[in-house]
């Protein structure tokens, strides 16, 4: 308890921690938490079972709580909403006037925009219309900027229209679209000192206080309009000192600090920005916080995570509410309208609020959703209908986001991110946590950039690589050098009729009847991996539901099935189309080793904290190279040996690759993607020379008997125990060394005699001398 309260975790939070028996924080969470709660965006990254969900969860429970409380006593942030206009204590750049992609720190001063293409701007919190004023900006990257000054009515583009006076890094200033030479060019660790004489009404400008000269005029129709401190960047980062600091180049005489400005010549700053502000009342279907996860199970376990954790949070309590598919959505609107939360489960919610209607009761309406755990699917269906509200959303949580983004729900996104307000009506700036298998993943790098304020890395796990304790091979593929697939007739496993109007028979020589075999050589060779390593446990990966389906039925004819409870090819199925109690039971069953094969797809498996399963067994190599070392970092962890075993076609393979709108239900059309189908050709000799050149080496190749070799690692493998040392164990390697260690200390004994006698010998030689 007082390692996590050190961190500034609250005493009931700490507490039900402690009854977890979590007596220390994991790396990733000793890192992540007093990030968190000191207000940041955070990335993070670390294997599944490092205690990431705590990592975010347990300062998210406290901020909420906090937020309620503060509801709760009155007590409102340092900003406060009114229509018309935003009141400021101080000045800063407007978090309510500027674009979506450009980022403004927690001190209001330095702005941030990692676009490469685009320029994006913002205008102060407040203006001035008489006087003359002063305020620097200090460049601190070397990107492209302009600075300077506007009215209200200008483009956040600064210099683009009539309204906008910059000066940009180019040496050029800027008005109504004319670019013109004045001063010198400027870049990182320049200091641009920006004048206003609103008594002459001209603009100008200096450089590490050097005056450039006048820049503008104001033109006459202006002159009584009140002007803003701004700028527009490009990839760049700005900071600026309106006089709360000491200038670094004061300004020259009769010139004032932008904050020395008098009450009455300050002006409130209109909401012309894209970015939003809430004036939401807080509801029923408001919630505070919002997770979203790319599968029902992890949802699932993300929710009891923090249902544990806010155990002991009371007055006000902290309500949750599990969002997921398999349940009509119809009921779940339902639930949400009652503002029913601190469920276990969304049925639950659903036949509280069906009985209560039945009873004629109505639920109490101040109880309302704080933190809503769901999936895009079903989160997208009540947010689209107005059942769920964004407007109090101050708390966003991305989990596994490479997988989110891979799915392809890139666009549900940036679309909820659209509509949450980036500052709440408190005067609270929206956090985003994000949290992937990899931070290096070019489309999590992309959307960190655009939704997350100068966002905190926390990546402890670097660059992909293979963990010490995974074996991992590859089992080539190939239909014409193993010429089973022609002998196994029709006892084979069932294929994804790719080629159902295809002819596959023996002998065509075709790409589809060499892709047809393939898909029969795999179901083989996964029944002759689970012979020839008698795997106790292990989890099968295949690309598609209905792949996951047939290796199911598969297996089943070799004697195993959901109940043959311990038979070596006793199997579950676990991907989307299950429904959820199904789902659940299946992982439980796997997890409790009532059946030995958990068969599934990436996406359903994501997350899922199963611990030291000794065997893998990739049916198709993942078409993310970074989902394959996510893949077999399911074995060998906690130093327990695993093998890892990939099956990789040596010839193109024809697979389903629904581009259709309901995305493969009912789905037959075999033609390609690019003649209007819904197949593509799969390259696995390609994706495989991806993900070596991804994890830098080569990956061991193995014969179709898929014999292992056990020489890989020092002493005997024996896959899902610890590893163990040449003795075959510690008593062993002990009583092994033991004769060697007595003749060193008796060697040792030795020396030291022959020391001593050597000592003692010119003792005596210098008293007879």
């Amino acid at each position: 308890m007082a390692a996590f309260s050190e961190m500034g975790v609250m005493p009931e939070i700490a507490q039900a921690v402690e009854e977890m028996d979590w007596l220390l924080p994991t790396d990733i969470q000793a890192e992540s938490i007093p990030l968190i709660l000191g207000g940041g965006d955070v990335l993070m990254a670390a294997e599944t079972g490092s205690g990431k969900t705590g990592a975010f969860s347990i300062p998210l429970i406290q901020i909420v709580y906090e937020t309620l409380n503060d509801q709760q006593e009155g007590r409102k942030g340092r900003a406060s909403v009114k229509t018309g206009g935003t009141i400021f204590n101080s000045w800063q750049m407007n978090p309510y006037d500027r674009s979506t992609a450009l980022a403004i720190g927690p001190d209001g001063l330095c702005c941030q925009s990692r676009e490469f293409k685009e320029w994006h701007g913002c205008r102060s919190t407040k203006g001035v219309s008489k006087g003359k004023y002063y305020y620097e900006v200090t460049c601190h990257d070397q990107g492209l900027c302009r600075v300077g000054w506007s009215t209200s009515q200008a483009a956040l583009d600064l210099g683009t229209d009539k309204h906008g006076f910059g000066f940009g890094g180019t040496g050029k200033k800027s008005n109504n679209k004319q670019f013109d030479s004045y001063g010198e060019e400027f870049t990182m660790h320049d200091t641009i000192g920006c004048y206003l004489d609103l008594d002459k009404s001209e603009i100008s400008y200096s450089k590490n206080g050097i005056d450039l000269g006048l820049a503008f005029e104001i033109p006459q129709n202006l002159r009584n309009q009140a002007f803003f401190a701004s700028c527009v960047l490009k990839n760049a980062e700005l900071k600026f000192n309106f006089g709360g600091d000491d200038f670094k180049h004061p300004p020259k005489d009769g010139f004032v600090a932008l904050d020395k400005a008098a009450d009455a010549h300050t002006v409130k700053s209109p909401q012309t920005g894209t970015a939003k502000v809430s004036q939401v009342k807080a509801s029923s279907n408001a919630p505070k916080a919002l997770i979203i996860e790319p599968s029902k199970e992890l949802a699932e376990q993300t929710l009891n995570n923090v249902k544990q954790f806010k155990k002991y949070v009371d007055n006000p309590k902290v309500r949750d509410l599990l969002v997921i598919g398999g349940v009509p959505a119809k009921e779940q609107m339902a639930a949400l309208e009652q503002g029913v939360g601190d469920t276990s489960h969304v049925q639950a919610n659903i036949h509280l609020v069906l009985t209560q209607h039945a009873q004629r009761r109505t639920v109490s309406s101040h109880i309302q959703v704080d933190i809503v755990v769901g999936t895009p699917g079903r989160l997208d269906d009540l947010i689209s209908t107005g059942k769920l509200s964004l407007g109090q959303v101050r708390f966003l949580v991305m989990d596994e986001c490479d997988g989110l983004l891979s799915a392809g729900y890139t666009d549900f996104i940036n679309r909820i991110h659209n509509q949450i307000p980036q500052v709440t009506s408190d005067g609270k700036r929206l956090q985003v946590i994000v949290c992937s298998a990899t931070l290096h993943s070019f489309d999590v790098k992309k959307l960190s950039e655009r939704i997350m304020h100068f966002p905190t890395w926390v990546d402890l796990k670097g660059e992909d690589s293979v963990p010490e304790t995974v074996h991992h091979v590859v089992v080539p593929v190939n239909p014409k050098t193993d010429r089973l697939w022609e002998r196994v007739g029709k006892t084979h496993i069932r294929t994804d009729e790719v080629h159902a109007k295809d002819n596959t028979r023996p002998g065509t020589n075709t790409a589809e009847m060499w892709s047809e075999a393939i898909k029969v050589l795999k179901g083989e060779y996964t029944v002759r991996a689970i012979k020839e390593h008698k795997m106790d446990q292990a989890i099968i990966f295949c690309r598609t539901k209905i792949d996951c389906d047939n290796m199911e039925q598969y297996l089943m004819q070799q004697g195993g099935g959901p109940d043959s409870k311990g038979h070596q090819f006793s199997c579950v199925c676990l991907h989307g189309d299950r429904k959820p109690h199904e789902r659940k039971n299946n992982l439980e069953r796997f997890k409790r080793k009532e059946v030995r094969l958990l068969i599934c797809t990436d996406v359903a498996a994501r997350g899922i904290d199963i611990h030291g399963v000794p065997y893998v067994i990739n049916v198709t190599l993942p078409d993310e190279k970074q989902n394959y070392v996510h893949r077999i970092g399911r074995v060998g962890r906690a130093e327990r040996m695993g093998l890892a075993i990939s099956l990789v076609a040596m010839e193109k393979e024809k697979v389903w690759y629904h581009v259709c709108q309901n995305r493969g239900r009912g789905c037959y059309n075999t033609q390609l993607k690019e003649d209007g189908g819904c197949t593509i050709w799969y390259n696995e000799k390609e994706l495989l020379s991806e993900i070596e050149e991804h994890l830098k080496c080569t990956i061991t190749q193995c014969e179709q008997d898929i014999k292992v070799p056990v020489d890989e690692f020092d002493g005997k493998v024996t896959y899902g125990q610890r590893r163990a040392l040449a003795g075959g164990s510690y008593k062993g390697h002990v009583d092994v060394l033991a004769p060697t260690v007595q003749e060193l200390a008796t060697l040792e004994s030795e020396a030291q005699m022959s020391f001593l006698h050597l000592g003692y010998m010119p003792n005596q030689l210098f008293k007879a001398f």
